[in-house]
């Protein structure tokens, strides 16, 4: 799991808990009526502001933002310019044998099928630009996913304080039903707020932030595929690469 991510979401969480447990009343902040009317209203109405075969897609690309950490594009890079390195030196029998001794990551491992399979450059770019883009955008429908629940988790709480609001003024002759829809009315807010703003905004940051990572990454393996079929000298390939990096992440592999 990301650190990043588990530092993040543990510490917030951890901290806001024990503010609510040296308040004294833990119990005060559990309430199922606002858990159902923030939850369970948050999920339906961002499930109907898309098809439901997006939102359960979605389910996967959130859960690999959240437990899964993308792969050092630097690190990528060097992959790459060792394979076209030995390819260069070997040529294509070499670098099946360094393939099947090494655990290769999936797109990876298809751009050199590609290239063993004799597919030609033109045609590597086209077949590996259309997974990249594929990738992106499913990325991008997970992201709006989080972004529109952020958006609804707010309204669903607002609606709850209502509902406690109208049930309070309801009852005002009956003094013990006023806590209880006090407690509908301010936690519902506070539910929400809590879901928009400390787990679905982090994640969809997240998971646009990996998503990055991910596209130059990949990018890196689709320059580096096409170059190796081309049979092009592995130092051009370095330059070629080090133009999708940033500078913090350039390599000096033949220096």
């Amino acid at each position: 799991m990301d650190l990043a991510t588990l530092l993040g979401l543990v510490g917030g969480f951890g901290l806001m808990a024990i503010a609510v447990i040296l308040g004294g009343s833990p119990g005060a902040f559990l309430d199922l009526p606002a858990f159902l009317i923030v939850i369970g209203g948050t999920v339906c109405i961002t499930t109907a502001c898309f098809s439901l075969g997006e939102v359960l897609n979605s389910q996967i690309v959130i859960a690999k933002a959240v437990f899964g950490r993308p792969k050092d594009p630097a690190q990528a890079a060097i992959r790459i310019l060792q394979l076209s390195e030995r390819a260069r030196k070997e040529g294509i029998l070499g670098l099946e044998r360094q393939l099947s001794r090494a655990n290769t990551d999936p797109f990876l491992s298809k751009a050199m099928d590609l290239v063993l399979d004799g597919t030609t450059p033109e045609e590597i770019e086209k077949i590996l630009k259309n997974d990249v883009n594929s990738m992106a955008t499913r990325h991008v429908k997970g992201a709006s996913v989080l972004r529109k629940a952020a958006e609804i988790a707010p309204a669903m709480g607002l609606i709850g304080t209502l509902i406690g609001l109208v049930q309070m003024l309801g009852r005002l002759d009956d003094p013990a039903t006023i806590g209880p829809a006090m407690a509908v009315a301010l936690l519902t807010t506070f539910y929400g707020a809590v879901l928009a703003n400390m787990v679905f905004s982090p994640l969809a940051s997240k998971l646009e932030r990996n998503s990055m990572e991910e596209v130059i990454l990949h990018n890196v393996y689709l320059v580096g595929a096409a170059s190796i079929s081309r049979q092009e000298n592995p130092r051009r390939l370095e330059m070629l690469i080090n133009t999708l990096l940033p500078p913090s992440k350039r390599v000096q592999y033949f220096s």
